[in-house]
């Protein structure tokens, strides 16, 4: 490519790619802005929520409504004793994994659900007792979540170690039948007199930058027409 007339076709091009790289940032913080909005309002309003019973509520989402950060409650047999896998979580800054077991769901369309039981510090390599025959009855009340879903950047799976809320292959796994395809957090535990699992059904200390973020690159984004436009005005003159 070659410059015509004295015109910077090549300094053109460049800050062409770095103005849409930039405008493009702006753009996705600000619909960051409106998802961290949206979260922090649903989380405000959980507070005063009442719990309602899970089978309604999980009917509703096979009707297509939206049920995240829905609080529930639901008696889950065996549940303190139940298997489980480990979902790597990190917690206040520390690593750890999370116990996701599965409950019956009384439900017209699903007949379990994943619950995350609460998340264990990498520090505590203790575990709950497991036994499948238990059947004692454990009232959960929780949160429903939806799963985030995997990226370029997600580990696999593994059998001993999962990164990723994978409904259908925890399920699998612990040999749950027909999933809902949202996960139970836990706000009650599962087993009280365990204190190492915590359960943590929401995120804490949430802040919301995304604002702030978009003014940056939408201001670099005019800083580099400024740039552009003084090395033009400049060639025109010489």
């Amino acid at each position: 490519m070659t410059e015509r007339r004295g015109f910077p076709v090549g300094l053109t091009v460049a800050t062409a790619v770095a103005l849409a790289i930039l405008l493009s940032l702006g753009t996705w913080q600000i619909q960051r802005l409106a998802w961290k909005r949206d979260l922090i309002t649903r989380i405000e309003a959980l507070k005063a929520a009442p719990a309602r019973p899970l089978a309604p509520v999980l009917d509703g989402l096979a009707a297509a409504e939206d049920v995240e950060f829905t609080r529930v409650s639901v008696v889950c047999p065996g549940l303190a004793r139940a298997p489980y896998v480990e979902l790597y979580g990190l917690r206040d800054g520390q690593a750890g994994v999370r116990l996701i077991s599965a409950c019956a769901a009384p439900s017209l369309r699903y007949r379990t659900i994943l619950v995350d039981r609460g998340f264990v510090p990498d520090t505590v390599s203790a575990r709950p007792p497991v036994d499948a025959g238990d059947r004692t009855p454990v009232e959960v009340v929780g949160v429903l979540r939806a799963p985030e879903p995997a990226n370029a950047f997600s580990p696999p799976n593994r059998p001993d170690r999962w990164f990723t809320r994978d409904v259908a292959g925890m399920a699998q796994a612990l040999r749950a039948p027909s999933p809902a395809p949202v996960f139970l957090m836990a706000e009650t535990s599962s087993n009280p007199e365990w204190k190492a699992l915590v359960p943590a059904p929401v995120p804490t200390g949430i802040t919301n930058r995304h604002l702030e973020y978009a003014v940056t690159w939408y201001g670099l984004a005019a800083a580099l027409l400024g740039v552009y436009a003084a090395v033009l005005l400049r060639r025109r003159k010489s």
